[in-house]
C-alpha cells in the first residue's frame, strides 16, 4: 500500500471513529471526544477503589465521614433533579455513590473515581476549614466525574499514541530517532506539553465552573470556594511548577475565574426547592 493510499484510508478511519464518539459535556456543552467506553471505565474504578480502602488508613473520624456524606448525598439529588427538570439525561443515573475519609493529614486532595467513588483526604479539611468550603471542593471532584473527563482522557490518550506511532511509521521512524539521539521522549514531553496538559486544565476549569454550580444547586455559599482555592495556593506557596508544565491552573488564575462565575451561578443555578 503506498502513502498515500495509507494516509487516506487512515483519515477515514480516524474520522469515522470521532463522528460515532463525538459528544458534549453536560451544561458547559463543550465537545468531547470518547472512544473508551464508560461501564468499562466504572468497572475498573469500582476494583481499584476497593484497593483503596483496603490499603489506606480510612479515619475514625465519623463526625467528618457523615458531613462528607450529607454534602454528596445533597449533591446526589440536586444533580439529578437539575437534568430531570431540564429534562436532559442524568449523567449521574448508572453511580454507585460511595464515600470515604483517608486518614493522612499531609495530602491535601480529594478524588470522584468514573461512577461516583469519592474520597477525601483529612489534609484536605485543613483546607476547606467549613461545609461550604468542603461542598467547593466535592464539587469540583464530583464534576470530573459528571463530565466523564476520565473517559475523555483515556480517550485523547488513545488518539495521541495512534497519530503518534502512524506519524513515525511514515516518516520512516524520524521520531524514534529523535528519541534515541536525545536519550528523552521528546516527542512525548512536547505532546504532554502541548496537547495533553491545556486539555487537562480545560477540564479543570471545566470541573471549576461545574462544581460551583452543583455546589449552588445543593443550597451552599459558593462564595466560599475562592477562599479555599486561596488556602490551597499558601498551602502548596513556592511548591508548584509554572502553570504550562502543570495539568492544573495556577491557584491565582483559578481564582480569577471563580470570582467571575460566581455572581452567574448564584443566579442562574439557586437551591433545589426539593432539598428543603
Amino acid at each position: 500500500m503506498n502513502r498515500r493510499k495509507f494516509l487516506h484510508l487512515f483519515s477515514c478511519s480516524c474520522l469515522s471513529v470521532g463522528l460515532h464518539s463525538c459528544t458534549t459535556a453536560p451544561i458547559t456543552e463543550r465537545k468531547q471526544l470518547k472512544l473508551i467506553p464508560e461501564h468499562k471505565l466504572n468497572a475498573q474504578a469500582r476494583a481499584i477503589y476497593e484497593e483503596v480502602k483496603k490499603k489506606e488508613k480510612i479515619s475514625e473520624d465519623q463526625n467528618s465521614l457523615n458531613q462528607i456524606k450529607e454534602i454528596g448525598n445533597k449533591m446526589e439529588v440536586s444533580i439529578s433533579s437539575y437534568f430531570s427538570r431540564e429534562n436532559l439525561h442524568d449523567p449521574t443515573s448508572n453511580f454507585e455513590w460511595e464515600y470515604i475519609l483517608i486518614e493522612n493529614k499531609k495530602v491535601k486532595n480529594a478524588w470522584c473515581m468514573p461512577g461516583g467513588k469519592i474520597a477525601v483526604y483529612t489534609g484536605m479539611l485543613e483546607i476547606t476549614k467549613n461545609k461550604n468550603g468542603l461542598a467547593a471542593v466535592m464539587g469540583h471532584e464530583i464534576a470530573h466525574a459528571v463530565a466523564k473527563h476520565s473517559i475523555e482522557r483515556a480517550s485523547r490518550n488513545v488518539a495521541v499514541n495512534v497519530i503518534t506511532q502512524v506519524t513515525d511509521a511514515l516518516t520512516g521512524g524520524k521520531l524514534s530517532t529523535v528519541n534515541q539521539t536525545t536519550g528523552m521522549n521528546t516527542i512525548g514531553l512536547l505532546t504532554k506539553m502541548g496537547i495533553m496538559n491545556p486539555f487537562n486544565r480545560k477540564q479543570e476549569s471545566e470541573a471549576d465552573y461545574l462544581g460551583l454550580i452543583f455546589a449552588s444547586l445543593s443550597g451552599y455559599d459558593i462564595r466560599e470556594t475562592v477562599k479555599v482555592w486561596e488556602r490551597m495556593g499558601e498551602a502548596n506557596k513556592g511548591k508548584l511548577p509554572p502553570e504550562f508544565m502543570s495539568t492544573h491552573p495556577s491557584p491565582e488564575n483559578r481564582k480569577k475565574k471563580i470570582e467571575n462565575w460566581i455572581s452567574e451561578v448564584t443566579l442562574k443555578y439557586p437551591p433545589i426547592n426539593s432539598l428543603g
